[in-house]
């Protein structure tokens, strides 16, 4: 080789000869530059003296038979210097070849330091995984980790713990402190979790102060929560920063794996589920996910979205019961009540569906639409010769909207041909009570616009003179369940016989519901009161067959007899 070339390779390259034993016969410069070894102290060593005993034996086994076929081999080695640090060379190992007997008879090797390259590289990697602060694994780094805590836990058939946790007080650090400090504070929280936990356990850093442990080998609930109580204690305290004691505290929302059952990302929400609650519930402890309520909670969404779906497909109904005038024996108006026609169930009462829909905003969707069919439909029976008001049930979410009224008026604006009068909106008693002076506000603002209401259920909640005077509805409705038991219960025959009471002294009509026999009506009507509504009379029925019924409507002889009597 000509010597401007040797220099050249010198400077760039470790270059080195090794004979078939495996002895070295030759080293350049740079080589013994780069291992920190003289070069009387290389030759006629073996090559494992720069071993770093990072390469299993394999490794060496092919790089050994693949140059001992005569041909090349490529590849990175790791190598460690004189003083013990490890060096990475990127290596080209050429077998000679003997040019009498063609036989390998030497090797020469050329390699080039890529230390610095692998550490860039490795550091990069590592930032892509790690937060940069506190050095723990980030969020992007935690869901791989997780994954492979879960993947064993299943094949081991072993408990995982997930906790979230969330510092309280750490905004006041920052705001008093700066952000410098506060930095300083998530430090000192991540050290302080990494000393409390196990190695196979993981401490995870989300953002800002929320952290994330993952807990291996949970045995039990007794083991969990001596672990998460530790983790309190180390948590709360105190800091020193700036040469006082600062005190923060943690809220730890955690689920066990398990019985919860889920993939990494729904136990990490799981575990944000129950922080939250335990934060609402205060500072310094933790709170575990409730798997059985998390089950309820979806079944009440899937509920909801399928209730939903039912409003836009048209799959909803409305069938209208009777209100009779038994005295007289004349029907006197209709009360609309919801049915669902599902596809697959057939027709399903609201009992099975409505409570849950109560709880959300579909329930406001769901009362505007019941007013806009019962407008519809009083316009066919007006059209038709008719006019049978129609009451309807407003929800306590709906009629407590600040809107409600204004919503009510575009309604209204809509069927501007139905007298207002025709429709009566019925609250029960426990709503209109809640919030008295809004309801009768309200409700004043209503009958302003023309419409009746009713006040339902009443004697199931606080019924008092002084809500009576306030809540100025036109009808109070007898609750079914103390109508059903008049004929046998004289507490429930005393409340009827003082809401009767309390109706007439006020002035106001008073319907019963749940009339069940010729007998309740009796002594309804000694009692005073006329009007009723329940199966006996009939039960609630599609539209387009209440024509009919009232047609063919006549109220029993007992009750005709009674009327004469009076």
């Amino acid at each position: 080789m000509e010597e401007k070339y040797r220099r050249a390779v010198d400077a760039a390259a470790l270059f080195s000869e090794t004979d078939l034993n495996g002895r070295i016969t030759h080293v350049n410069d740079r080589f013994c530059a780069v291992s920190g070894y003289r070069r009387e102290e290389l030759i006629g060593q073996d090559h494992r003296l720069l071993n770093s005993g990072l390469h299993a034996a394999e490794f060496f086994a092919v790089l050994w038979r693949t140059i001992a076929l005569g041909d090349v081999w490529k590849g990175e080695l790791c190598n460690r210097t004189r003083q013990g640090a490890l060096y990475w060379v990127d290596c080209t190992m050429v077998p000679v070849l003997d040019e009498v007997t063609g036989r390998v008879h030497r090797y020469l090797s050329i390699g080039f330091d890529v230390s610095e390259k692998r550490q860039l590289l490795h550091s990069l990697q590592w930032r892509v995984g790690h937060d940069v602060l506190t050095g723990l694994p980030n969020r992007a780094f935690l869901s791989d980790l997780l994954d492979q805590a879960l993947d064993f836990s299943r094949q081991e058939d072993i408990p995982l713990a997930v906790c979230m946790l969330d510092l309280d007080g750490f905004k006041a650090v920052n705001d008093g402190y700066g952000h410098a400090s506060g930095d300083l504070l998530l430090v000192e929280v991540a050290s302080r979790l990494r000393s409390i936990v196990r190695g196979e356990d993981v401490v995870a850093r989300l953002a800002g102060d929320e952290f994330v442990l993952v807990l291996r080998y949970v045995r039990d609930l007794q083991e969990l929560r001596a672990a998460l109580n530790r983790v309190l204690g180390a948590i709360s305290a105190p800091y020193s920063l700036h040469g006082k004691a600062i005190n923060v505290f943690a809220s730890i929302g955690v689920t066990l794996f398990p019985h919860d059952n889920e993939d990494a990302e729904t136990l990490l929400r799981h575990a944000d589920q129950a922080m939250y609650v335990a934060k609402q519930s205060g500072r310094n402890r933790f709170h575990l996910f409730d798997v059985s309520r998390d089950q309820e909670v979806k079944a009440t969404h899937q509920t909801v979205a399928r209730v939903r779906q039912a409003l836009a497909a048209g799959e909803l109904r409305l069938h209208f019961q009777p209100k009779v005038n038994m005295r007289l024996g004349e029907v006197v108006g209709f009360e609309a009540l919801l049915r669902w026609e599902h596809p697959q169930n057939g027709l399903v009462p609201p009992r099975e569906f409505l409570p849950l829909v109560e709880e959300t905003d579909l329930i406001v969707d769901i009362g505007e639409w019941v007013m806009d069919q019962v407008l519809t439909q009083l316009h066919r029976w007006q059209q038709a010769g008719q006019g049978w008001p129609v009451s309807i049930n407003i929800a306590a979410r709906h009629f407590q909207r600040a809107d409600f009224v204004d919503r009510l008026r575009h309604v209204l604006a809509r069927h501007g041909q139905v007298a207002p009068q025709l429709l009566d909106l019925e609250i029960v008693e426990s709503v209109a009570i809640e919030n008295i002076q809004h309801v009768s506000t309200c409700l004043q603002a209503c009958q302003a616009l023309g419409v009746q209401f009713s006040l339902g259920d009443f004697g199931t909640g606080y019924s008092s003179l002084s809500y009576l005077k306030r809540l100025r509805t036109q009808t109070i409705k007898i609750d079914k369940s103390f109508v059903r038991d008049i004929l046998h219960d004289h507490d429930d025959l005393a409340l009827t016989t003082a809401v009767i009471g309390l109706a007439r002294a006020f002035g106001r009509q008073v319907i019963a519901e749940g009339l069940e026999s010729i007998e309740h009506g009796e002594l309804l009507m000694r009692l005073g009161c006329d009007v009723a509504q329940g199966y006996f009379i009939a039960r609630p029925m599609p539209p387009a067959e209440v024509p009919g019924w009232v047609a063919g409507f006549v109220a029993p002889p007992q009750w005709q007899v009674l009327d004469e009597v009076g």
